[in-house]
């Protein structure tokens, strides 16, 4: 079984004089605007980074649930935190880490199992091994002159 969920986005001008909008197909995230500026310069907007982050914390909280709740454990609260780390390097910028902190109230667990709990949910969680998928594109050129261009890879 697949489900499929979907995000957009509508980008206009370059890079640092541009502007964006995210969307998602729920409409939970409705044209928010990001910006070189709320990327790389600390303004006011999100970015795809912190989108990632949000993602993955709650894919993670979600997987950690399922984990403890098969070990006969059921979490109370569980809160994550995903930082993203964007760097530059000599290829340009590259998403080179994730790190995962959280912290969870679980009657009856003891640090051991937490911590074998929370690391089974990392390795299964969707979205950590999204970070190792395989990536399909297909392209579309609209609106330019000559022949039609599209280009697909895999």
């Amino acid at each position: 079984m697949t489900i499929d969920r979907s995000g957009s986005a509508v980008w206009t001008g370059g890079l640092k004089d541009g502007r964006g909008t995210v969307s998602t197909e729920s409409g939970a995230l409705k044209e928010q605007p990001y910006a070189f500026a709320s990327r790389f310069e600390g303004a006011r907007g999100t970015n795809p980074e912190e989108l990632i982050g949000a993602a993955h914390a709650g894919c993670f909280s979600m997987a950690l649930s399922k984990v403890l709740e098969d070990a006969g454990l059921r979490p109370e609260r569980i809160e994550t935190r995903a930082v993203v780390g964007l760097a530059k390097t000599a290829e340009g910028f590259t998403i080179r880490s994730v790190r995962l902190t959280v912290e969870a109230k679980v009657p009856g667990a003891d640090a051991a199992a937490f911590e074998r709990s929370a690391n089974q949910a990392k390795a299964t969680c969707p979205v950590s091994r999204l970070l190792n998928a395989e990536i399909t594109l297909e392209a579309r050129l609209v609106g330019a002159t000559g022949a039609s261009a599209g280009a697909g890879a895999g």
